[in-house]
């Protein structure tokens, strides 16, 4: 499922018009993304939870000639399912 059919979903099960949706599903989106940059926790009961997790900086190897480099640390998101999102696959 990808947004354009989200917002067809939620438009038909709320009998909504779908400008109308995508301005709820724009402004969710929106909300989460500020409070991940902001660094807060996103608890969605019954969904999960996204948090933003901090990679320390480390060794790898280059793949093409094999020489050592220094991955630079990195900020990443961290989705963690609520148990009944996960029961009910």
């Amino acid at each position: 499922m990808n947004r354009t059919d989200l917002v067809l979903h939620i438009a038909e099960r709320l009998e909504l018009t779908k400008a109308e949706v995508e301005e709820v599903v724009d402004a969710m989106l929106d909300g989460v993304a500020h409070a991940l940059q902001n660094g807060e926790e996103v608890k969605l009961t019954g969904f999960g939870n996204f948090k933003v997790k901090e990679r320390a900086a480390r060794q790898g190897t280059n793949p093409s000639d094999g020489s050592h480099i220094t991955i630079p640390a990195s900020k990443t998101i961290s989705f963690k399912p609520a148990k009944h999102l996960k029961d009910s696959l």
